[in-house]
């Protein structure tokens, strides 16, 4: 699965687990901000995708600021699971 294959489903479990029914995965931007004037998610939101990432992905965030960072935007997310995935896979070999 490519990148971009990759981002649509993130943008569909983002949409699942949030209840977002009044949005589609092509309404949400791969910069689009998450929170506040972007996508217009709260405090609870943002936990339920700490959730998601581990249920979907198997990837924790364990500082909340670093949640701050991650949870930005479709990108940034990406940009998290790609790293966990790489660093599993450098545990896995070693």
């Amino acid at each position: 699965m490519d990148r971009e294959q990759e981002k649509l489903q993130l943008k569909q479990h983002i949409i699942k687990y949030l209840n977002l029914l009044h949005v589609t995965p092509e309404e949400i931007t791969d910069d689009m901000p998450m929170f506040r004037e972007g996508l217009g998610l709260d405090s609870i939101d943002s936990i339920e995708m700490v959730v998601m990432m581990e249920r979907e992905y198997g990837l924790k965030i364990e500082n909340p600021k670093d949640g701050r960072d991650i949870l930005q935007t479709i990108n940034s997310m990406m940009d998290f699971i790609e790293k966990g995935r790489a660093a599993k896979a450098a545990e896995e070999k070693a």
